[in-house]
């Protein structure tokens, strides 16, 4: 019976442990290349894996100069070849490995968060307890400096950036306002000629 119970128990933590995500610890990885300011590729075993750094939000690319000034330090930071370890937050919608990168013992992501490269991503902080406060005491300071990013009169946040490009490619209404027209004119531009009374 003893022999039973204790079956049903290693039973149980296997499949405890089988529930995990597959990036439940920490990983070493090697740095193939950088995408942009907050976003890497990595060789881990033998896949090749996309991390989007945790905790922390860059410039767009198309933030000019700051998301290529973003994406020129995480390079410096993180070159090519360079050996790297990777605390697992989760995976995201894209699928990618979000992560908060390490090179020994230093937080790449706070790195670029003090250097002013990059925001703290407030709306994901929860990702990362051990470097939170790290996190938001380096904005504060490179915000106190006016470093890189913070340099500038009104910061737009990578977040309202996305936002507000999202917003410039959705499609326009066709019919526009018609208060200036009459209400004849209006049955006209709607219903075409055959509407038309004249």
């Amino acid at each position: 019976m003893v022999f039973k119970f204790r079956l049903i128990g290693v039973a149980a933590l296997f499949l405890a442990q089988m529930s995990l995500p597959v990036f439940a610890n920490n990983l070493t990885a090697t740095v193939v290349n950088v995408g942009d300011g907050d976003t890497i590729r990595v060789r881990t075993g033998n896949k090749t894996v996309t991390v989007r750094l945790a905790c922390i939000d860059a410039p767009e690319m198309k933030q000019n100069p700051w998301g290529q000034q973003s994406s020129a330090r995480l390079k410096q930071l993180l070159p090519v070849g360079q050996g790297i370890t990777l605390r697992s937050v989760e995976t995201d919608k894209y699928k990618r490995l979000v992560a908060e990168v390490f090179v020994g013992n230093r937080s790449v992501n706070v790195s670029m968060v003090q250097e002013g490269q990059a925001v703290v991503y407030r709306q994901y902080l929860k990702g990362c307890p051990e470097s939170k406060d790290s996190l938001l005491q380096g904005e504060n300071t490179a915000k106190q400096r006016r470093l890189a990013f913070w340099s500038q009169s009104n910061p737009v946040m990578p977040w309202d950036f996305r936002h507000r490009a999202t917003q410039k490619t959705t499609s326009q209404p066709i019919i526009s306002d018609f208060t200036n027209n009459s209400l004849q004119d209006r049955f006209y531009i709607l219903w075409g000629p055959s509407m038309n009374t004249n």
